[in-house]
């Protein structure tokens, strides 16, 4: 639900020469005014800008998540477009196509909505695996092929995609290998009672106002370019990270392969641990996460706040585990309490 953002951030051209904390705190102020009662949700999206990564976002429709993408891409003076996987969709509708022009006797590749800065692939387990697949090359290697050419992406390029956990009917779930490409698997619940009163006080508003004849809600006014998203993703990297926090992160990722070494009651929980590509997503959230919160440094409660979010995506439980209703949140909480802090 959306509200109006506050004069201060109404335009971009006072933050134009702005530090990069400075302008993802606007960015940060905006989303929060636009998006009624999911601040994580927000948050999870800046970090995944700051780390050039992707996010998958599973919650029950009508929490926001298409309405905060969006608003994202307002402010970034992004092109953004929403996709709509559906069982019939297919790869061409998502890559683009070859279309043949008899004027002049050739064929001309017109692109797809994935030629975008941010991208929502909305309720992606709706289409088939050979539809969801045609987004792996273009997360992973920022391009797409069609035929014996291949087209670069935009240099800022994002991928929200979302599913409902509830309905599994006509629905095909993620391979491993994509989810992989996901830097973040975030978890979206219901607003607060006050926030949702807030959220019902902000339709009827606009409700009333769309009756009366007002104009729709503008756009949000943009305010930041790409150049300064990347100026924050520079700074994010260059924080300081101890090298004992650095040794921390592989010890957390190598005990989800071997989780018997710290806890034998888990060992049988788990039939696969994540990748080498988890150790590098949760060194680049927790750097995002302490440089959003005003830190020079990265400490061990900033790698505790993102894990959950990069990790239980990565992790594939055994069967015990599911018979004996264990999620990955109870596993990854079991093993930041085991595996020791620095």
């Amino acid at each position: 639900m959306l509200r109006d953002i506050p004069s201060s951030t109404s335009s971009g051209g006072d933050l134009a020469q702005a530090p990069p904390r400075e302008v993802f705190a606007s960015i940060a102020a905006a989303l929060d005014a636009r998006v009624v009662g999911q601040p994580a949700l927000t948050e999870r999206l800046l970090i995944a800008l700051l780390c050039d990564g992707h996010v998958l976002v599973e919650g029950v429709p009508g929490l926001a998540k298409t309405t905060a993408v969006k608003t994202l891409a307002e402010l970034l003076e992004a092109d953004f477009h929403r996709i709509q996987f559906t069982p019939d969709l297919l790869p061409a509708d998502i890559t683009g196509t070859e279309v043949f022009r008899a004027e002049i006797g050739t064929f001309e590749f017109r692109p797809g909505p994935v030629f975008r800065s941010l991208v929502l692939a909305d309720e992606i387990n709706r289409a088939p695996a050979k539809v969801q697949s045609a987004l792996l090359e273009a997360m992973e290697e920022r391009h797409v092929s069609v035929g014996r050419a291949t087209y670069p992406l935009p240099e800022l390029f994002m991928v929200m995609a979302t599913q409902n956990p509830i309905e599994q009917d006509g629905t095909y779930p993620l391979p491993e290998s994509q989810l992989d490409r996901f830097l973040l698997h975030v978890q979206v619940g219901y607003p607060a009672p006050d926030a949702e009163h807030a959220i019902l006080q902000l339709a009827l508003a606009e409700a009333r106002e769309t009756l009366s004849g007002d104009a729709r809600r503008a756009p949000a006014a943009a305010i930041a370019s790409a150049a300064q998203v990347f100026g924050a993703r520079r700074a994010a990297l260059a924080l300081h990270m101890a090298r004992a926090l650095e040794q921390y992160i592989v010890e957390l990722v190598l005990a989800t392969r071997e989780p018997g070494a710290y806890d034998a009651e888990l060992a049988p929980l788990l039939r696969l641990g994540a990748s080498p590509r988890a150790t590098i997503g949760l060194d680049r959230a927790a750097r995002a996460h302490a440089w959003l919160a005003g830190r020079d440094y990265v400490s061990p409660e900033d790698i505790h706040a993102v894990a959950p979010d990069v990790l239980r995506h990565r992790l594939m439980l055994s069967y015990q585990a599911r018979a004996d209703g264990v999620g990955a949140d109870q596993i990854i909480a079991r093993l930041l309490a085991r595996v020791p802090v620095p």
